[in-house]
């Protein structure tokens, strides 16, 4: 009887003790956590007043947590919208500078023609007077012609000075022969003679070969600047993978559920969450870095004794030169000295141009892959011991070494989905389509598969033990062909 009294008043007194223990241990508060997730934007019905159990967690760890199913979906997809607006604005200020660049060279080059045409009225209504007052309108169609084609029309550019020549010497030979009767025959007659007679010497030859280098660099480069921002625009607007919206929770709001909200992500931690979402714009890497060294070679042929100064001015010079060359048969008169006046007063803009330009290309040659430390700067743990109170997925503490792997490997782009692409291929004669890529000329395309780059790994906790495999299902849009159509109509040019 003795014993069993005392037996009873131990195990009350072990009872006693437990229960004083468990009364004592109070759950945290989750005040903090409810002032956060309702400023913003959500509602506070279900949020607990004080910590519970974390069983119900998918993205955040297990523990105890200030955190409902709700609450971490709705966390979830904040943090995915935060970064996708973090990579659009990244995006919309590269396209701010592209389309800067596009709108100063668009708007000298369009100067410099506009320049030469009235030059050409100019001189021409003082040497050739009624000839021109008469057939203004072949040279009109002239400058025409070349306004369109810089702008991306689908005309032949060789053709179109060709056509420009024969009109020029029908006119000229009827005007110099109005004293005779000279039917239309005759004269689509002389003009097919123009290869074989060289009546303007070899001006028509050398200014063919000047104006269709130039005009077709020209071209290129501003459709190099506009695609480049259309291709930013689009890669930015890629929405992030189900994979990559629970790694972007987990390294965000998951320290709030556990009530660490002053826990900011590690360096690395940060660095390898972001390069893994972030893998398929890396891949993009060579391409672009292929497209900005192509512009600024072909930005190197702007300058010098060919340059789009030179070319564009001396058109009505040159011009003046054949005409008089095929009329009088005399040397024609040297007018090089004003061309090189009027040329000089517009190289230093155009250096300072294509000097801004360049500088601007060489700037974002490594912009996709240096999104993930863009990204990371302003939201990583810095100063003393920062690595020692960082957010590492799971606790405050250094990045931890159960890593897990996401297999991009699956990432492939075909030409054959890319719809409604635009065509910008060139070939130096001069000739572009200008149209727009249908389903049926798509399907023909070859089959590109992107190289596989080095992928980064993302730090998880311990409780995953195996390494687990995700593919993307999702493809950036059709942008690295707009890059390789690009960088073929730029290639060609060297």
């Amino acid at each position: 009887m003795d014993s069993f009294i005392v037996a009873a008043l131990v195990l009350c007194s072990l009872t006693a003790t437990a229960c004083g223990d468990k009364g004592g241990s109070k759950a945290r508060s989750c005040s903090d956590i409810r002032h956060f997730y309702s400023g913003k934007g959500f509602s506070m019905d279900g949020i607990p007043q004080s910590e519970i159990s974390g069983e119900h967690l998918r993205i955040c760890p297990q523990g105890y947590t200030c955190c409902t199913s709700d609450m971490e979906d709705n966390l979830a997809m904040l943090s995915r919208r935060e970064v996708e607006g973090l990579l659009k604005d990244a995006g919309r200020s590269l396209q701010v500078s592209l389309g800067g660049q596009y709108k100063a060279f668009d708007g000298y080059f369009l100067e410099l023609l506009n320049s030469s045409a009235a030059t050409l009225e100019e001189t021409f209504m003082s040497t050739w007077r009624s000839f021109y007052s008469q057939n203004s309108l072949v040279f009109n169609e002239l400058y025409t012609d070349l306004r369109h084609y810089y702008r991306g029309s689908s005309l032949n550019l060789e053709e179109a000075l060709n056509e420009f020549w024969a009109r020029l010497l029908e006119r000229l030979f009827f005007h110099a022969n109005k004293q005779y009767s000279i039917g239309d025959d005759y004269l689509e007659c002389v003009s097919k003679q123009l290869e074989t007679l060289h009546p303007f010497g070899e001006v028509p030859r050398d200014l063919k070969m000047k104006v269709t280098r130039t005009f077709v660099a020209a071209r290129s480069f501003v459709q190099g600047l506009v695609v480049s921002g259309e291709v930013v625009r689009r890669v930015s607007q890629v929405p992030l993978s189900q994979e990559c919206m629970r790694a972007i929770m987990r390294m965000t709001y998951c320290p709030h559920c556990r009530g660490m909200a002053s826990a900011r992500p590690c360096v690395n931690y940060c660095s390898n969450v972001l390069k893994g979402c972030l893998a398929n714009q890396a891949d993009l890497d060579t391409e672009w870095r292929h497209l900005a060294e192509t512009m600024m070679q072909v930005s190197d042929r702007f300058d010098g004794p060919s340059g789009l100064d030179v070319v564009v001015l001396s058109l009505p010079y040159r011009i003046s030169e054949a005409m008089m060359t095929m009329v009088e048969n005399i040397e024609a008169t040297n007018e090089e000295v004003t061309v090189e006046e009027r040329s000089a007063s517009s190289a230093n803009k155009l250096g300072r141009l294509v000097s801004d330009v360049t500088m601007r290309l060489r700037d974002m040659q490594p912009y996709w892959v240096s999104l993930p430390r863009m990204l990371c700067s302003d939201r990583v743990a810095t100063g003393a011991g920062a690595e020692d109170r960082c957010w590492n997925g799971m606790t405050r503490a250094s990045v931890s070494v159960q890593l897990i792997k996401i297999d991009y490997s699956c990432f492939h782009v075909a030409t054959s989905s890319c719809c409604n692409v635009v065509s910008v291929g060139d070939d130096s004669s001069g000739s572009g389509s200008g149209a727009i890529c249908t389903d049926e000329v798509c399907s023909r395309a070859p089959r590109l598969v992107v190289p596989v780059t080095q992928r980064p790994v993302y730090p998880y906790p311990p409780e995953n033990k195996k390494v687990v495999k995700a593919s993307v299902s999702q493809n950036l849009p059709c942008v690295v062909t707009y890059l390789l159509s690009l960088l073929v109509l730029l290639l060609r040019l060297r």
